[in-house]
């Protein structure tokens, strides 16, 4: 694995940092002369081509005009925005409350064909139930400290969630067992929520996994991550959502997942594990 959750993004940072220093020599500046044309201090376009401070979108134009390079400065704008997107902070993401952040992930999960789906501490989240959904995201904006529409966000959640039963997609998905034991919401929405994994396990497009506790470990117990095709990862941290788009990290994120899945149980054996589970709620 990288060694920081955001290597990419520092990586990608890195590169538009790389790029921003070629353009100030080819226009034969020094740090010294591109800060007096962009009204900076000498410090700023150090830590900018040195990718210690990240460069805005402001900051990118203004290094391209004094450079005399203002035609690249869209490229190195959407490189930089890319570079965003890659680590990006939950409480920046639901600054607005949480609904906006399920709808805007929908044409990836539109345009997916094969997902495969690792979960330490929650149930994915296109196999929740509403009450499940909604029990969550409360408890996540109460921590987070930020605006509480839960139940309009696990609301969209379950309509972005019709990708499980329409187009053709696959989903592999890899459950720990503690999954199923950890108390999100009373003990009817948990047992609603175990009830809906066995009905979703029934469906011919779903591979559903359970990695008991007493299984011998390959792979130790991961942050939840999901895989969209072969063109993304997306891992969720305690602070922020990690977008992984590097080909290398993308086969590593791929190798766990595939000896998860030799771990775990599936078919009657998990079907038994959700049934003990409901079963401890009475």
């Amino acid at each position: 694995m990288s060694a920081s959750p955001s290597s990419s993004a520092q990586a990608a940072r890195a590169v538009l940092a790389a790029r921003l220093g070629e353009l100030r020599r080819d226009a034969e500046l020094t740090g010294h002369e591109l800060a007096l044309r962009c009204g900076w201090s000498p410090a700023k376009s150090s830590r900018i081509e040195r990718a210690r401070t990240p460069a805005s979108d402001a900051d990118i134009r203004a290094w391209c005009t004094a450079c005399g390079a203002e035609d690249q400065a869209d490229d190195l704008v959407a490189a930089n925005r890319q570079a965003d997107h890659m680590y990006v902070q939950w409480k920046k993401l639901h600054r607005h409350g949480m609904r906006r952040a399920q709808e805007d992930v929908v044409p990836l999960y539109e345009r997916t064909r094969n997902f495969r789906v690792y979960c330490s501490n929650v149930v994915p989240g296109m196999v929740q139930t509403e009450a499940y959904a909604t029990a969550l995201l409360s408890t996540i904006a109460a921590f987070q400290e930020t605006p509480d529409d839960s139940p309009k966000a696990a609301a969209s959640r379950i309509e972005r969630s019709r990708v499980v039963h329409e187009g053709c997609h696959t989903f592999a998905l890899l459950l720990e067992e503690t999954v199923l034991r950890y108390r999100i919401g009373d003990s009817g929405t948990m047992a609603g929520q175990l009830g809906h994994l066995l009905a979703v396990m029934a469906l011919p497009n779903v591979s559903l996994g359970i990695i008991p506790f007493t299984a011998e470990r390959r792979v130790w117990p991961l942050e939840a991550f999901y895989l969209f095709d072969d063109h993304q990862v997306s891992v969720e941290l305690l602070t922020a959502a990690v977008n992984v788009s590097a080909p290398s990290e993308i086969a590593v994120y791929a190798n766990a997942f595939s000896q998860l899945a030799e771990i775990a149980v599936y078919g009657s054996d998990a079907r038994t594990l959700i049934t003990e589970a409901i079963n401890k709620l009475r």
